[in-house]
């Protein structure tokens, strides 16, 4: 999950000075961000600092944070909306992107691998559609469910905008990729069928000749796990509202598993934090597993949590 963020002092310094897209759109300050906290945590990976709406605003729909949140000035509506987003090439779109993952690459060679990320279009398409955030996603399932030529339409664009960026991340040093589908969860498994996963699986297709580890992470998914297998990620994230060992049985052996401590344990005292760690180690123990949260970082989180979790996880998962 993202690891730079509003728990760190160090990067709530920089945010007192820059606003947020200006923080993802300096690539030097946006390297900085993803080395500080892996210098500071001592995670094993790190994840370039971005944010899932660049490629939004990359594609002709502006976005403004808002105290609500990101908010876009003009919801899609019909066909004639879609047709007026365009497919960027990332080298000329999001440059500031490319060259934040070479700064970051050459800073943490040898360190720890870099991982570069992008929304997957099912969830890229909420915000265009919805306008921002949403309770109910009354807007994009509409649109889905009504004008499924439209929707279609649109998560066509956006599945390739997706992966020509993140082929340009890799590109450009990333060693692994992250899709994430934050609303996948909002969907039935027949309608995450038809209307995600022939998207996200063909973003996976595609990313496949490049060579690097490719990982899929949704929210509130638990049951879609079996539909996600399909995508053809090697990896895929699950939130604590699922048991690592229950997905395992699910999926089989072959698909590593990431997950899955709920974030707001890291509010517990060291002692039962860790027990909270060790169950989720012994949950994935002896198998395919990468310990993370089951979401990002809460920004009320005290950073020494962050730290003693990753402690936690270093001495109480290496073997006897």
């Amino acid at each position: 999950m993202r690891q730079a963020g509003r728990y760190q002092a160090s990067y709530r310094a920089i945010r007192k000075q820059v606003a947020f897209f200006d923080l993802c759109k300096t690539p030097e300050l946006a390297a900085r961000v993803t080395v500080d906290a892996v210098e500071q945590l001592a995670v094993d990976a790190a994840i370039i600092f971005s944010d899932i709406l660049v490629a939004v605003e990359a594609m002709g729909a502006p976005v403004q944070l808002t105290e609500q949140g990101p908010k876009l000035e003009s919801p899609l509506r019909c066909m004639a909306d879609v047709e007026a987003l365009r497919v960027p090439d990332p080298v000329q779109s999001v440059p500031f992107l490319l060259e934040a993952v070479r700064q970051a690459r050459r800073a943490l060679d040898g360190v720890v691998p870099l991982i570069g990320f992008a929304g997957a279009p099912l969830t890229l398409a909420s915000y265009l559609v919805e306008g921002g955030h949403s309770k109910n996603f009354e807007q994009l399932k509409r649109l889905l469910l009504c004008q499924p030529d439209a929707a279609h339409a649109l998560l066509d664009r956006l599945a390739r905008t997706v992966t020509l960026q993140l082929q340009a991340q890799v590109e450009a040093g990333c060693q692994a990729v992250q899709l994430f589908d934050s609303w996948a969860g909002i969907l039935s498994p027949a309608d995450y069928r038809e209307f995600a996963l022939p998207y996200t699986r063909r973003i996976f297709d595609e990313l496949k000749p490049l060579g690097v580890p490719r990982i899929h992470f949704a929210t509130c998914a638990s049951t879609l796990l079996e539909a996600m297998a399909e995508t053809g990620a090697e990896v895929l994230g699950v939130d604590w509202r699922v048991n690592l060992s229950e997905a395992r049985d699910r999926l089989g052996p072959d698909v590593t598993l990431q997950g899955n401590l709920d974030p707001a344990c890291l509010f517990l005292d060291e002692e039962r934090l860790e027990q909270r760690i060790a169950q989720v180690l012994q949950s994935g123990a002896g198998r395919r597993h990468i310990f993370n949260l089951g979401h990002g970082v809460l920004p009320g989180t005290e950073e020494a949590r962050a730290r003693f979790v990753v402690q936690a996880v270093h001495r109480l998962g290496r073997p006897a």
